[in-house]
């Protein structure tokens, strides 16, 4: 049998998806051959796979501190909520509909064998699957119909590692309170408890560490510091959002949508020692920037009449009458054109004005475009920067712009009006192309001089910082008991 840990936590954000992360490249390092597990994920951050299936970015990650290519397997349930009720639900990297939370907690146990065919395909070709839960396996009132947390640890007999967030406090509650709140089956599968986020010497922790493994009978497998590696972040409550970068020549403003999605399009050019990149939801936040970019979302209509409400939309065409440079990206790209259809319902439904300040008429559809594709930006101050990224998108958008960027087979992708730029491609900055080329633009048009930089690709900085992790939660947690964990139930 493939041997197999489960990571489950305390609370969502308590560091289940980095840590899966860390001991998916420990085990690879170790020389297995190594696979994560999610079976249902809920985010907005998703990545098209090379045969165009949709899975979430944190298995995408995983997947690559394995050292694998991304598979839908490992991450068979996709929830990827378009209202604060509801969510499309994508089995097996395709759409399978639009599902209020009622309705998909109705009939979410009819996907079990889904997660059960995902589970034993990828157990039938590695040593070790590291599974990795969601929220809390403490949320009573949810438990009935378990299949991500404990659920799923029974249907596949996988040990579990609890881990508890200490930077907000009460992490010796946290991990108690979780493990008494469980069953008595349930708590017999726990091998261990994780304190994780840890700033100080832990040499004061340990009073507290005993009384824990009297209290729970489990023991602590280890404290994880406080690590600042710089890795996709796998929801919209990323601290991401919080940064700011001072000092930097240029500043890049962000709008956070209510809905935004993949906004780890973004993280490469906060990686340039020019550019400051910053988020904002009001109008009174945005100011000035030198460059203005509108992201993805789940909800296009519904963020343009959120913008359109709070004054965000004024404040972008007052910035594109001080001709400040504007970028789209998918939903942000269906925005800034003239109008908006969506006569299927497929996200808002009804018909709207877009921004007007490109060229485009977008009618939505039910059907999903999910591909990877190869890209040369077209457009003016770009041209000629190579990008590989992939495109997420519902609907058709015409227009008799300029492209912003040509893919192989001749199609064009996108639309340029003036210093008003839209595409539908995700990852249009991983390849550091237009990212060196957007810099130095910008900081001419500010009467500066280009920094030189190395160009690197988002995939080789994050490998880098996916050592770094490895190495860090290889020092601080157990490894042997671990190991010791997996052996027992791979054989009982």
């Amino acid at each position: 049998m493939t041997k197999r840990i489960m990571i489950q936590g305390t609370m969502s954000g308590a560091g289940k998806s980095l840590l899966v992360t860390a001991l998916c490249r420990i085990f690879t390092q170790d020389g297995y051959r190594t696979a994560p597990f999610k079976s249902q994920n809920m985010a907005l951050n998703s990545f098209i796979t090379a045969d165009g299936k949709e899975m979430g970015r944190a298995q995408v990650l995983q997947a690559q501190a394995a050292g694998k290519e991304p598979d839908v397997r490992m991450n068979p349930i996709l929830l990827k909520p378009s209202s604060d009720v509801g969510s499309q639900v994508i089995v097996n990297g395709e759409v399978r509909g639009d599902y209020r939370a009622a309705d998909y907690f109705r009939m979410k146990r009819s996907l079990i064998p889904d997660i059960l065919r995902a589970y034993e395909g990828l157990a039938a070709e590695n040593d070790i699957l590291v599974i990795e839960g969601a929220g809390s396996p403490a949320e009573i009132n949810l438990k009935a119909d378990d299949i991500v947390n404990m659920g799923l640890a029974e249907l596949v007999n996988a040990p579990v590692a609890l881990v508890g967030d200490i930077d907000p406090g009460g992490v010796f509650a946290q991990l108690y309170g979780t493990v008494a709140l469980l069953e008595e089956r349930e708590r017999r599968r726990i091998v261990g408890t994780i304190i994780n986020k840890f700033r100080g010497d832990v040499s004061l922790l340990e009073p507290g560490l005993q009384m824990l493994e009297e209290l729970t009978g489990v023991p602590v497998l280890g404290v994880v510091p406080y690590t600042r590696v710089d890795l996709d972040d796998e929801d919209s409550l990323s601290p991401r959002f919080d940064r700011r970068e001072a000092g930097r020549p240029v500043d890049i403003a962000v709008i956070r949508l209510p809905h935004i999605s993949n906004f780890t399009d973004f993280a490469p050019l906060e990686r340039h020692p020019a550019l400051g990149l910053r988020y904002v939801e009001r109008e009174k936040e945005l100011g000035t920037p030198d460059f203005l970019i509108l992201p993805g979302t789940k909800n296009t209509m519904g963020d343009l009449m959120w913008m359109r409400q709070n004054g965000l939309e004024t404040a972008v065409r007052r910035l594109w009458e001080l001709e400040i440079p504007i970028l789209g990206v998918c939903g942000g790209y269906q925005m800034l054109g003239r109008r908006l259809s969506d006569p299927e319902g497929a996200e808002f439904g009804g018909e709207t004005a877009g921004m007007g300040l490109l060229p485009a008429d977008t009618r939505f559809a039910r059907r999903k475009t999910t591909v990877q594709t190869e890209a040369t930006v077209h457009a003016g101050p770009f041209a000629g920067a190579k990008l590989l990224g992939y495109q997420i998108h519902m609907g058709r958008t015409e227009t008799e712009a300029e492209p912003f960027c040509v893919l192989p087979d001749g199609t064009a992708d996108g639309a340029v009006s003036g210093l008003v730029f839209g595409t539908y491609l995700h990852g249009l900055f991983d390849s550091g192309e237009l990212t060196a080329a957007l810099a130095d633009w910008l900081l001419r048009r500010k009467g500066l001089e280009p920094v030189p930089v190395q160009v690197e690709t988002h995939r080789d900085y994050q490998e880098r910082q996916l050592d770094l992790l490895a190495d860090t939660v290889r020092k601080s947690l157990d490894m042997a008991a671990i190991y010791r964990a997996m052996e027992e139930y791979e054989h009982g």
